[in-house]
């Protein structure tokens, strides 16, 4: 009997493990999954802020005009993406910051667990958390955004998707990219890559369509200077980067319509493998030696010594294929007393090609070594080389 008891115990416990893992469970995953996407308003801290509101904004900018899309289907969002170094993506007021940084870092400097938390969920140490936020930069948001945002809660960095309505006060880094919300102190991230269904959690705000709403690419390379629009006059402004407004400049000569929505950037297209270049000639090998200039003598036919011939040559060294070499050649003629066939001025003699086989490698030989024994003495018969013939 107690047997038959623990059985039935141990089959309702498995049981009762299974109802709770489908009940709790992450649920449906893949690109067909639904995701929570949290709808945050202007001024609304959210679910577990980090800190107390630091934005500053009292304007709410004009939005840039939506582009001609389609309307999705209910609940899908359809991935707008956009450079975060795009003119008019932010805005702000001149000479006015939209957030309070030292604020910000005063309230978290208070709270060493959410100090630590809020590092890790940013990505950088602790000790430098003062430094990350004075070197963001003060703006608003012009369109709808989506983001990856952070919570605080027992201690640690929650995590959740959301969209943050048009004039939202955000800090971002010097690749265009938001990386902390002003209006509650959450880190931020670039958003998840799904690409199926939505529950809204939240109350849309007027104007919000799902088909509107942007995601931020950031840049590959550091901007200095961001273009912003001025909310108040719709005119522009040069912010640079990591400035809290101090030091902007009017900039009239842009043309761009500030009312016209942000350029969108096509999608990224995958990666292609990499085809080499045909090479037209292998380089040289790494074992040539440097070449040393050769002597080749070479005579002309003549009638008095039928029979002499050049001493031979003893071969070189093997050298690699395909090292470079450089010859000298220098024709020897016979002497005007000795009786020789005149050569046609129109058909010159002919030399005798020097080939590797033939051309010692090593150090370059004397030149008296190299000259006929039958040859007249003096220096007429022998032609210097000129600086024409040398090929070094």
């Amino acid at each position: 009997m107690p047997s038959t008891l623990r059985r039935i115990a141990a089959a309702a416990a498995v049981l009762s493990v299974g109802a709770f893992a489908a009940g709790c469970g992450g649920g449906a995953s893949g690109a067909d999954s639904r995701q929570d996407l949290n709808l945050q308003p202007i001024a609304a801290a959210g679910p577990d802020p980090f800190t107390q509101s630091t934005a500053d904004s009292t304007a709410t900018p004009t939005p840039a005009a939506p582009s001609a899309t389609r309307s999705p289907a209910p609940g899908v969002q359809v991935t707008r993406t956009v450079s975060g170094a795009a003119p008019g993506l932010y805005g702000g007021t001149q000479s006015v910051a939209s957030c309070d940084v030292e604020k910000q870092i005063r309230f978290l400097g208070g709270d060493r667990a959410k100090n630590r938390a809020f590092a890790d969920a940013a990505g950088i140490d602790p000790a430098s958390v003062a430094r990350f936020l004075r070197g963001l930069t003060p703006v608003v948001l012009r369109n709808d955004t989506r983001v990856t945002n952070h919570g605080f809660r027992d201690g640690s960095a929650t995590s959740f998707q959301s969209v943050l309505q048009a004039g939202t006060a955000v800090l971002v880094d010097d690749h265009g990219a938001p990386r902390v919300r002003c209006a509650c102190g959450n880190p931020l991230k670039p958003p998840n890559s799904h690409q199926g269904e939505w529950n809204d959690k939240g109350k849309p705000w007027p104007g919000y369509h799902a088909d509107r709403v942007v995601v931020v690419r950031p840049t590959t390379v550091v901007i200095n200077n961001l273009i912003i629009v001025n909310i108040t006059n719709n005119t522009w402004i040069e912010r640079k980067t990591g400035d809290d407004g101090r030091r902007d400049r009017e900039r009239p000569d842009i043309q761009i319509d500030p009312n016209k929505p942000p350029v969108t950037l096509p999608p990224t297209p995958p990666a292609s493998p990499s085809t080499s270049p045909p090479i037209s000639s292998p380089p040289p090998s790494p074992d040539c030696p440097t070449p040393t200039p050769t002597v080749t003598v070479t005579e002309t036919p003549s009638p008095a010594a039928p029979d002499s011939a050049p001493p031979a040559r003893q071969p070189g060294a093997a050298t690699p294929s395909g090292c470079p070499t450089a010859t000298t050649t220098v024709t020897a003629t016979p002497s005007p007393s000795t009786p020789s066939p005149s050569p046609s001025p129109s058909t010159p003699s002919p030399l005798v090609p020097s080939t590797p086989e033939s051309s010692p490698s090593g150090d370059m030989p004397s030149l008296p070594t190299d000259i006929p024994t039958d040859l007249p003495s003096g220096d007429s018969g022998i032609v210097p080389p000129s600086p024409e013939s040398e090929n070094v």
